[in-house]
């Protein structure tokens, strides 16, 4: 089904997107930017993520970046003894992608998260180690079990082009890159070039790190509906097929609002009243990166 933007939505009820390899993941889950740089806040946050698991939002999106690995430990708390029921995913620096610094810094990751394997396993960002190195480093993961799909992040057109065109570039997953009401940027080519594809894109930072909520043509939505504009704006979201939606919140409350949007069906009238809000790029745009 394609919308009035041209780009192809997805049909109601459906909780998870396929990747390319087959496996099942969960549309909407957890984000842990800014977790883990507070050795004192880790038992509150590690507390919130599995308040988050309680509530259905199994998928939980970390990296070796976030708080150097602090991130990684928090989520290793929250999914001890209950690993198999979570998604996991992590993300690897730039200047440890490479034939073999990719897999040591994998196993670190998986150290601190206290598990055998990850998910799906990115690379954070572009960085000076050729494409085919870390696919090679990625694939050997894979093969050995540690990571069971693998992907990219904040890779624009051009660059998913190159990076897919390499030998085994076929077997990416996913490509997380910023992505909100207020950050359409993706929706002139990548979007829909990723959707032609069969290919997941995951926004982080889909509430725009909270600045959009205060939009009136958001408000006035949420208002119809009965639920917080968090929840329209990443309801919006989970219209477009094949986009997973990865918010971050350690208050309990706020995880209620987002696993809300599961459950919120919005109409035509609400989708041109966002679109009007928040109009469409009407050119290419530079990828949007925190």
């Amino acid at each position: 089904m394609t919308g009035t933007d041209g780009l192809r939505r997805r049909s109601a009820g459906e909780t998870t997107v396929a990747l390319p390899s087959g496996a099942a993941m969960p549309v909407l889950g957890q984000g842990t930017w800014g977790m883990g740089e507070d050795r004192r806040e880790a038992d509150e946050e590690a507390a919130a993520l599995a308040a988050g698991l309680d509530l259905g939002l199994t998928l939980i999106d970390t990296a070796e970046m976030y708080g150097e690995g602090g991130a990684e430990e928090v989520v290793g708390q929250a999914i001890r003894g209950r690993r198999d029921g979570v998604f996991l995913v992590s993300k690897v620096y730039p200047h440890n992608a490479g034939r073999t610094a990719a897999i040591e810094a994998c196993e670190r990751s998986l150290r601190r998260l206290g598990t055998d394997r990850i998910d799906l396993y990115l690379l954070h960002w572009q960085g000076r180690a050729p494409y085919a190195e870390t696919i090679e480093a990625f694939e050997r993961l894979r093969q050995d079990g540690k990571a069971v799909d693998w992907g990219v992040s904040n890779f624009d057109l051009d660059d998913m082009q190159a990076w897919t065109g390499e030998a085994e570039g076929g077997r990416t997953a996913t490509n997380q890159v910023c992505y909100s009401l207020s950050a359409r940027g993706i929706e002139w080519d990548l979007l829909p070039w990723c959707q032609d594809r069969g290919l997941p894109v995951m926004a982080y930072s889909p509430l725009g790190q909270g600045r959009l909520l205060g939009n009136p043509a958001l408000g006035g939505v949420a208002r119809r509906h009965g639920v917080a504009p968090a929840t329209v704006a990443l309801a919006w979201l989970l219209t477009r097929q094949g986009v997973v939606a990865i918010p971050k919140s350690s208050r309990v409350e706020r995880l209620r609002d987002h696993r809300k949007a599961l459950d919120i069906v919005l109409d035509e009238a609400d989708l041109t009243a966002l679109g009007q809000a928040f109009p469409p790029p009407r050119r290419k745009m530079p990828l949007a990166i925190l």
